[in-house]
């Protein structure tokens, strides 16, 4: 139904107009059709009656106005003000005043699908509901919305050596990873529901990653192991194991996958850094990254396998960007090499200080090239950095 897009009058023909009815937003529509000559005094919202040309608002009409009084009561007066008397439908029938002034045809009138077609798709699959996503679903007549929930993500961080507060003890080192992923991961479309600390040794990971299934949502630990704080109350779609990936006599993963009957999907990537990184599938369904227990190749595994990873749960795709490279890179002989850079007019500018155990380098950059073995000048990819 078209509608009002003004506070004023709905006019058939050419001026004066006399004023036959009020029409509110909410109220009944005028009863008749318009004819040449007529006119409706309409509030914003409104449905235009059928023979409106346009509207008159209240601001550029002049003449001898009815306006404000209830029904059976209008009375003479200047333009401008608040319509008043009943919802809808005629004035007690009883012949109001006479107003004049220049319209455009068309003008203030809202016609019916003029802003949306009939069936067409106003956000496609993929977009991130927000508050004025909900404000237009709820306008166009939609209660509910088919979404994808945020994937959850349970982090285990291993290692005896880790500690999570203060400056680390000779021999010990502070966690770096546990601190970023969070907000990686609210980036890629994802949000870490749990975070658990483990001890060295295959005991606690494989209770960690088979509590969820041999004993349900928030159930008991296994005998012989003892419970970590942190210990999952309900069931994530994606757990991150972040050391224990490599192949040291400290790294325990592959082989608890194995021992779980894991379904070992990504076993190591022909990239630097990061290269120990895995990705699995336990027989329950949930997906395991592997990171390396190293910051930046870390960091280098999470946007290329965890990351990919939550955006396509979450049905959100990753932008794809190229760029020249402007600055001395030396591609490795065999691997990708991922180097921390910043865009610039002249193509991407390398930062130096990516030593795979420092995060130095990629909190200078704001994205990561993608250098593969044997280049030559060309263009390559850019990561975005969160």
């Amino acid at each position: 139904m078209d509608v009002s897009a003004m506070d004023g009058y709905a006019v058939a023909g050419s001026g004066p107009w006399r004023v036959v009815a009020r029409v509110l937003a909410g109220g009944a529509p005028y009863g008749g059709a318009l004819r040449a000559g007529e006119a409706v005094e309409i509030a914003t919202g409104a449905p235009v009656p059928a023979g409106a040309e346009a509207v008159l608002p209240y601001e550029h009409a002049d003449g001898d106005v009815p306006r404000g009084g209830p029904a059976g009561d209008l009375h003479a007066g200047g333009a401008g003000g608040p319509l008043g008397g009943p919802v809808g439908g005629s004035v007690g029938g009883v012949v109001g005043g006479v107003v004049g002034g220049v319209v455009v045809p068309g003008r203030h009138i809202r016609r019916r699908g003029e802003d949306i077609a009939e069936g067409a798709v106003v956000l496609g699959a993929g977009t991130v509901v927000t508050p004025v996503t909900l404000g237009l679903a709820a306008a166009l007549g939609h209660d509910v919305l088919e979404v994808r929930p945020r994937p959850r993500v349970a982090v285990l961080v291993t290692g005896d050596e880790v500690v999570d507060a203060g400056l680390p003890a000779p021999g010990r080192v502070r966690d770096a990873i546990g601190p970023f992923l969070p907000g990686l991961v609210e980036w890629a479309g994802g949000r870490v529901a749990t975070t658990t600390r483990l001890p060295d040794g295959p005991a606690a990971l494989r209770a960690a990653l088979a509590g969820w299934a041999e004993h349900g949502a928030g159930g008991g630990w296994p005998a012989g192991a003892d419970a970590p704080s942190g210990w999952p109350e309900c069931r994530e779609d994606v757990v991150v194991v972040c050391g224990a990936s490599s192949k040291g006599p400290a790294d325990h993963l592959r082989a608890v996958l194995a021992e779980l009957g894991a379904d070992v999907l990504v076993d190591g990537v022909a990239v630097r850094p990061g290269h120990p990184q895995a990705l699995a599938r336990l027989t329950d369904g949930r997906l395991v990254v592997g990171l390396p227990g190293n910051p930046f190749a870390a960091l280098a595994a999470a946007l290329t396998l965890l990351a990919p990873i939550l955006r396509e749960l979450s049905g959100v795709p990753a932008a794809r960007e190229t760029s020249a490279l402007s600055g001395e890179v030396r591609p490795h002989p065999r691997d990708t090499r991922l180097v921390p850079v910043r865009r610039s007019g002249r193509g991407a500018v390398p930062v130096g200080h990516d030593r795979p155990g420092s995060l130095w380098g990629a909190a200078l950059a704001d994205a990561l090239a993608v250098v593969p073995p044997g280049w030559s000048g060309e263009q390559v990819e850019l990561i975005e950095l969160p």
